[in-house]
């Protein structure tokens, strides 16, 4: 027996969300045996997102009847089933939510028509409930709402089940009860930590750290590795007693520590690559010509007059948004042999060298004495990455209004960082793609 179900939540924090739509279908295989098709007031307000997305609002709900006036309707129409669904591990992980405020603990074994249809229809474009659909040529109506998707996930789910001609897939893709959902230690884990971005440490029985991660949100990225099925999801479910965090505001900061404590604790669950990170570099030099002309090399050397990418396009693509945000001269890039920029004798090649210059002097920080300031983990704090001679020195927090750009005051209250060409990459690569970091000169006295 088979409980066909689809959720539409309301949206929000992690965990916070409530069920606003539910949709069952018991089906035995054959057919449709009972069904159960209600709104349901969440008590708390919809994602202005969602109610775009399905159409339902606050108003509509407001009649409907609580979780709790239907939650025996639920247990019965599901008792002794196999829940399905497209995308089961979220749809579980609402309803058992839902269950636990109410002090009980609900469970079933699930059924996800993602993971079948990955195995029986391989070869699909998408794998998306609607792409899905509309490639079987499944017809759908009101999309995003619960019947509509539970019925789509009905019709595609008897469409796999006459694939499964060995019985096998469905036989191995049925999960345990806790299959998908946390366990007691690891829920009580994933609920103490911060929805804050920083750097996670995932520790077994003796403490040791086994795994550890840089993410913009903690308490999300720790649930995924508890609910993910892969072999490493397994063995970290199986393994870890403990997660510690260190919240870092700045993303940069949470993705440099990442990188150099990866190295230094050599985590078993972690790749780390003894190679450069970056495969790419363009040069800022003359090279022995009036014309500083770049262009992208394989080197995995980094000089003070180049900038690393990992990459070929990655390097194009830089080169295309300077060119087009300096107005670069095409024979700076090596496209044309003639310069286009027509002034008197020797100026042409001059204003073109500057605008190249110009173009490193803001992406790169070879040479430099900077600051690079990102937001803080509270409120009313700063946090400041230290660049020195163009290396990486450290990081750390000021208040808003303390005195900031001075390389004494930051070298006394940092927490020192190793430099190495890969940490230069990691900087630059960031300061490329965003633009929110503000970049402070230093002095050495205030």
């Amino acid at each position: 027996m088979y409980a066909i179900l689809d959720i539409e939540s309301t949206g929000g924090k992690y965990n916070e969300e409530g069920i606003m739509e539910i949709a069952i279908h018991r089906f035995d295989g054959h057919q449709v045996v009972d069904q159960f098709i209600c709104l349901i007031n969440p008590e708390r307000e919809i994602q202005p997102f969602v109610s775009k997305l399905t159409g339902i609002n606050n108003a509509m709900l407001r009649s409907a009847p609580k979780f709790h006036e239907v939650a025996k309707r639920i247990v019965e129409i599901t008792d002794g089933a196999i829940i399905v669904a497209h995308n089961a591990q979220f749809d579980y992980r609402i309803l058992r939510t839902e269950f636990r405020r109410l002090g009980y603990n609900y469970q079933r074994k699930t059924l996800c028509t993602v993971d079948l249809s990955k195995q029986l229809i391989p070869d699909a474009e998408s794998h998306s409930l609607g792409k899905l659909a509309r490639s079987l040529g499944i017809p759908m109506s009101d999309r995003h709402r619960a019947n509509g998707d539970a019925l789509a996930t009905l019709k595609l789910f008897k469409l796999l089940l006459n694939k499964d001609t060995d019985k096998k897939i469905i036989t191995d893709v049925i999960r345990e009860e806790t299959h998908g959902e946390l366990s007691p230690n690891q829920l009580d884990m994933v609920f103490k930590l911060p929805s804050e971005t920083g750097v996670y440490y995932m520790h077994d029985k003796d403490g040791d750290i086994i795994f550890l991660g840089k993410t913009k949100d903690i308490k999300s990225r720790v649930n995924q590795h508890f609910t993910n099925i892969g072999k490493v999801a397994r063995k970290l479910q199986k393994e870890t007693k403990k997660v510690s965090y260190e919240p870092t505001g700045s993303e940069l900061i949470a993705i440099l520590k990442a990188y150099l404590e990866q190295k230094k604790n050599n985590p078993k669950y972690n790749q780390i690559s003894k190679k450069k990170l970056f495969s790419h570099t363009v040069d800022f030099s003359k090279n022995g010509t009036e014309h500083i002309v770049l262009e992208v090399t394989d080197s995995r050397v980094l000089k003070s007059t180049s900038m690393a990418f990992n990459g070929t396009e990655a390097a194009k693509n830089f080169l295309g948004k300077i060119q087009t945000e300096f107005e670069l001269c095409p024979c700076s890039l090596n496209l044309e042999a003639v310069c286009t920029v027509q002034e008197i004798e020797g100026a042409s090649v001059l204003e073109c060298n500057e605008k190249v210059i110009t173009a490193y002097e803001k992406y790169s920080i070879q040479g430099k004495d900077v600051a690079l300031l990102d937001r803080g983990r509270i409120t009313g704090e700063r946090s400041f990455i230290l660049i020195k001679s163009g290396k990486l020195q450290g990081f750390g927090y000021v208040e808003l209004n303390h005195q900031i750009n001075n390389i004494h005051i930051l070298e006394s209250i940092m927490t020192p960082m190793a430099s190495d060409d890969n940490t230069t990459f990691i900087i630059e690569s960031y300061l490329r793609k965003n633009n929110r970091l503000k970049t402070i000169p230093l002095t050495s006295s205030s």
